[in-house]
């Protein structure tokens, strides 16, 4: 009797500058959206706490966020991953390398934070939900996104 062989799923590891808002985004809509598929992670070059106003805006969505931490790449050691994704131009500058077959992806998002300066209630949130669900959109094409020819440390 021939037994079962389990689909292995691909470990995609999200990187941006400090793991608050965009990757831990990344992160809660890939586990959301594709968890037979992708075994997501995230990290940052530096941790700036998790981002209330992300927690929040994926809440929206039914996507719990909440229970995540700021983590810096150097937590995840000796994790291997199919893919990082930087999600960030200053993670994609900062990205160290990955040995053996890791792919490294860059798709800029906008800063969230940044989009929202100035700005108070709904008219700050709106910054948020544009990033969440831009992310989202992406997210949505993995991982066929991953299998595009040549990709490797191109921006999608």
């Amino acid at each position: 009797m021939k037994r079962k062989t389990m689909k292995q799923k691909l470990r995609i590891l999200f990187l941006c500058t400090g793991n608050s808002c965009r990757s831990q985004m990344a992160e809660g809509w890939t586990r959301h959206l594709k968890n037979d598929d992708i075994e997501a992670w995230s990290a940052g070059i530096e941790t700036h706490g998790l981002n209330p106003f992300a927690v929040q805006v994926m809440a929206e969505q039914g996507v719990d966020i909440s229970t995540h931490r700021s983590k810096l790449l150097s937590d995840l050691d000796g994790m291997t991953f199919d893919a990082v994704i930087t999600v960030c131009d200053h993670a994609q500058e900062s990205c160290p390398f990955f040995p053996g077959q890791t792919r490294r992806i860059h798709h800029s998002f906008e800063d969230p934070p940044r989009l929202a300066e100035g700005k108070v209630g709904e008219e700050r949130l709106d910054c948020y939900r544009k990033v969440r669900d831009k992310i989202r959109d992406f997210v949505e094409r993995l991982p066929g996104i991953l299998n595009l020819e040549d990709q490797r440390g191109k921006s999608l």
